[in-house]
């Protein structure tokens, strides 16, 4: 296992000046930290009560995204309830469609309802727009704003955006949710990849812009949300993944190389150590299945990368011994390494907000060895 344990930072190496930065950003750069910092996909959100109060106050999701002080007050709640290292902020991916162009709702049962949708190359020219980019998503800049003056000094605060593979398929398919089986979007793609490329062109220079603004306002480290990584050929996801993706963090890192920037390909199964390799992110989301030991030895290991990840959302609902083991499991096999406790997927809303105050005091209790041993 000595390969486990190349490019890691020991922590008798860490300078003052290193220690003084936030645990978070400090693992996402490469550093063995003397515990896994820990932030929970979607923790702010429908499993909290008082998310509830604020959500129905707001007027609805949009007004809630759309609302500096609203989203504020949500992306603090999980802070104040759990000893967590890191907020990320309130928004919802299909924001930035909207600011293109699309007329955004969220219906009962449907979740985000986009239209009209985007169903071929002249609805591109017809219905989409970059110029109101900005003036669109002013609310998202000032919340990011706030909050870099509301968040307690040693939490990181994370920008984020949907990457454009995943952003796209709300466009096409005109909602978001797992329920569709994408046909739409696939259709089209895996068809007429020179028709819908101008999609892709239009999203990755839109997210470069977006998340350019939001490190401006104060974000300190970038998640791309990949969600539907998993749903495409090879070929088409080097093209409708990989590409943009790494064109985003090149442009990102031009301007701002010292923020770090995670991504999630959400099964991208056997394509996660290219993934990282192609598109030079700082660190990469495991979904829940992604071995541990494969993690560990791939992309901690010879690539030299931080992981984040990857507890089953459900076993954080099941709570007691189930959660403790794979807890336990999961820091025992990336706790070695650059590792950032997380879920492999958002927090679900049937979660029990006294199981997350548990998960987060057992890595929080969690010590890493000076050296690995088996």
């Amino acid at each position: 296992m000595e390969a486990a344990t190349q490019g890691y930072v020991g922590l008798d190496r860490v300078s003052a000046g290193t220690r003084s930065k936030k645990l978070l950003l400090r693992a996402l750069t490469g550093e063995r930290t003397e515990r896994p910092p820990i932030w929970l996909m979607r923790q702010a959100g429908r499993y909290l009560p008082e998310y509830h109060r604020v959500r129905e106050a707001a007027g609805g999701m949009v007004g809630l995204c759309n609302s500096p002080e609203h989203a504020v007050e949500v992306t603090l709640q999980p802070i104040r309830r759990f000893p967590l290292d890191a907020a990320i902020l309130f928004a919802d991916l299909p924001q930035i469609a909207a600011s293109l162009g699309q007329s955004l709702e969220y219906r009962v049962g449907d979740g985000p309802v986009l239209t009209p949708p985007i169903r071929s190359a002249s609805d591109i020219t017809e219905f989409l727009s970059a110029s109101g980019l900005h003036e669109e998503l002013a609310p998202i800049y000032e919340t990011v704003r706030q909050l870099t003056r509301a968040l307690p000094e040693e939490v990181a605060l994370i920008g984020y955006a949907g990457a454009p593979w995943t952003v796209a398929t709300y466009m096409v398919e005109g909602r978001g949710g797992g329920s569709s089986e994408h046909a739409v979007v696939k259709q089209w793609a895996l068809s007429d990849p020179a028709g819908f490329q101008p999609l892709i062109d239009l999203l990755t220079a839109s997210i470069i812009e977006f998340l350019d603004r939001q490190i401006q306002a104060g974000a300190e480290a970038i998640q791309l949300f990949e969600s539907w990584a998993g749903i495409l050929p090879d070929p088409f996801f080097q093209r409708w993944c990989v590409k943009p993706v790494a064109a985003i963090v090149a442009a990102l890192k031009a301007k701002h190389p010292g923020v770090p920037i995670i991504a999630f390909p959400r099964g991208a199964g056997l394509a996660y150590d290219g993934f990282v390799q192609a598109t030079g992110v700082d660190c990469v989301g495991l979904d829940s299945t992604v071995p541990l030991e494969w993690a560990a030895q791939k992309v901690q290991g010879e690539l030299g990368r931080c992981v984040q990840g990857n507890l089953d959302p459900q076993l954080l609902v099941a709570g007691g011994p189930a959660l403790e083991t794979e807890t336990h499991r999961i820091l025992h096999t990336l706790g070695r390494g650059p590792f950032v406790f997380n879920l492999g997927h958002g927090i679900v809303k049937t979660t029990p907000p006294e199981h997350v105050a548990a998960l987060a005091q057992q890595v929080r209790s969690w010590t890493a060895p000076l050296a690995y041993q088996e």
